[in-house]
């Protein structure tokens, strides 16, 4: 019912994850991010608690193996949870119970790794991690990329109706963190999409706004000087 990407960017040390599924609000329960630290996705039966136990893993030194292999041992039903990370390094790990949901599947390339259940075909991964890799652009354009390249590639069995982007910086709180919660007409990863091409020219000026009001850009809006 889920398929997602989560990525490191080597250049800029951002950390990022691309999710989409039939059910509802995907994002809100399981994409996690924390800057500095790393990126994971926890699916399928999903247990929220496990993101931030990752991320807690791995910024007490551990890595994406180790704070993934943490994970399963400390979930009390590890065979329904599919869990994604990377780290600080740009390594990667993978966690897919046996119960995950119909068909299931992983791949990993360079800073990134990408699972789904309840796809359509078993080579849906796979075509995330090859448009992730062969896009230009910031870490947010290649992680729509690859939730795009899914959609193409069959993605779910079924219809999806939510998706969501976050990306982390160098703050605190997220450098982006889109989401439709639930459409039932229409794409919600062309939704994300296009909200993230209106984001991303002004992402930077949000982060201004918030450590420098003094110096940010103006906002454009009516009565606005």
């Amino acid at each position: 019912m889920t398929f997602s990407i989560v990525a490191r960017c080597a250049q800029t040390g951002q950390f990022g994850v691309a999710i989409s599924s039939s059910s509802p609000a995907v994002a809100a329960r399981c994409a996690w991010a924390r800057a500095g630290i790393g990126a994971v996705a926890t699916q399928n039966v999903t247990n929220p608690e496990l993101g931030p136990f990752v991320l807690d893993r791995l910024a007490d030194g551990g890595n994406a193996d180790e704070a993934v292999s943490a994970a399963r041992k400390h979930d009390a039903y590890p065979d329904y949870r599919q869990v994604l990370a990377v780290d600080a390094n740009g390594t990667t790990a993978i966690h897919s119970g046996e119960k995950a949901l119909g068909i299931w599947t992983s791949a990993s390339g360079k800073d990134c790794v990408a699972g789904g259940n309840l796809l359509a075909n078993d080579g849906v991964p796979a075509a995330m991690i090859g448009a992730f890799e062969s896009s230009k652009g910031s870490l947010g354009d290649r992680l729509i990329a690859a939730l795009r390249a899914a959609v193409v590639a069959g993605g779910e069995a079924g219809p999806i109706h939510s998706a969501g982007l976050i990306v982390v910086d160098s703050q605190s709180w997220p450098y982006a963190e889109l989401r439709v919660d639930w459409l039932d007409d229409g794409c919600p990863v062309a939704a994300v999409g296009r909200a993230w091409e209106v984001y991303q020219p002004q992402a930077s000026a949000y982060v201004t706004r918030a450590l420098n009001p003094s110096a940010a850009p103006s906002y454009g809006v009516p009565g606005d000087e």
